[in-house]
């Protein structure tokens, strides 16, 4: 696997777009082929929904957009390297696999301080007050073809020691993307246009701050 990275990640086995959603900008896309689907693509966004004292809360979101493809058991693992020294305080509806050293950290410990974090789907049954929208299927992602309605995968991270601005944030470098099958190669992330949320009772539509993929 080989992955040059510009959010808009190059895949060998299909297209993945990286979206990172941030309050007036937007980096948008990561492309990946796949012989078997060429015209398939995945496409990863990362919205961020608000800032806090340290940083910003984003939801990240997988969309399957390959046509015969789905992401079977044992599911999607996502990774990347902070452009900084950032951390993860929390998160919903998914789980580093490894904390890494949080000594220097003495009142509240986050949930992860590796500079290449490792993140999974959490699995079916999950308590629901640590779960979001789209989560918690265990990684596994039908495509676009097979279920309209069940062809995407979200988290939600509260990101620490990054900016609180949109000039300040930097963009996650290196992300990869692993998944049963001949696997990804990724590129660069950039700046797509933030994304809309309506309400569920359709009476209200807030905006991402930003947006990367």
């Amino acid at each position: 696997m080989d992955c040059s990275f510009r959010f808009v990640s190059r895949f060998s086995i299909s297209t993945i777009v990286i979206v990172i959603l941030l309050s007036s900008f937007t980096f948008t896309r990561t492309e990946a082929y796949n012989a078997i689907d060429p015209k398939g693509n995945i496409t990863i966004k990362w919205d961020i929904i608000g800032w806090t004292p340290d940083g910003y809360v984003a939801v990240v979101t997988m969309y399957n957009f390959q046509h015969h493809r789905r992401i079977s058991p044992p599911g999607w693992t996502l990774g990347w390297t902070w452009a900084k020294k950032e951390i993860i305080w929390s998160m919903l509806g998914g789980q580093s696999t490894e904390q890494g050293d949080c000594s220097r950290y003495k009142g509240a410990i986050p949930h992860c301080c590796k500079k290449t974090p490792t993140i999974v789907d959490l699995l079916p049954g999950t308590p629901y007050n640590q779960q979001i929208a789209n989560c918690c299927k265990g990684g596994v992602i039908n495509s676009w073809d097979q279920d309209h309605n069940n062809y995407a995968s979200s988290f939600q991270v509260s990101v620490g020691a990054a900016g609180t601005t949109n000039r300040t944030v930097k963009l996650p470098k290196n992300v990869t993307l692993l998944a049963p099958g001949p696997g990804y190669t990724c590129g660069p992330a950039v700046i797509g246009k933030p994304t809309k949320f309506i309400t569920p009772d359709g009476r209200r539509v807030t905006q991402a701050m930003s947006k990367y993929t």
